[in-house]
């Protein structure tokens, strides 16, 4: 990997960055428990727990997204670039009550 450094981000604080295939799923929602990011809503309108969801972009499943690691967790990241709106943070949230109906 580059050591690279794109909008202030270092492209280091990713663990692992897949490469989307052409026909990669974005990800267009955030499920949240609290504050905490429980899994991701993907714009086919698939919702997958955080688990699933790295497991579909270490295959190239999804688009914009890295793999970063959290006291050992893996979470997907978004990928910097020159657009706000599609950073994770700016997108909308679902409860995970609302999401996943165990």
């Amino acid at each position: 990997m580059e050591n690279n450094t794109n909008h202030g981000l270092p492209l280091q604080a990713f663990a692992e960055i897949p490469e989307a295939k052409p026909d990669a799923k974005k990800i267009t929602a955030l499920v949240k428990k609290g504050s905490v990011v429980t899994g991701y809503q993907l714009c086919d309108g698939r919702i997958l727990k955080k688990e699933q969801a790295v497991a579909l972009a270490r295959q190239g499943e999804i688009a914009g997204a890295g793999i970063a690691t959290n006291k050992g967790t893996e979470y997907l990241k978004s990928l910097p670039d020159a657009e706000e709106g599609n950073n994770f943070s700016h997108l909308p949230s679902i409860p995970e009550q609302d999401a996943f109906n165990e």
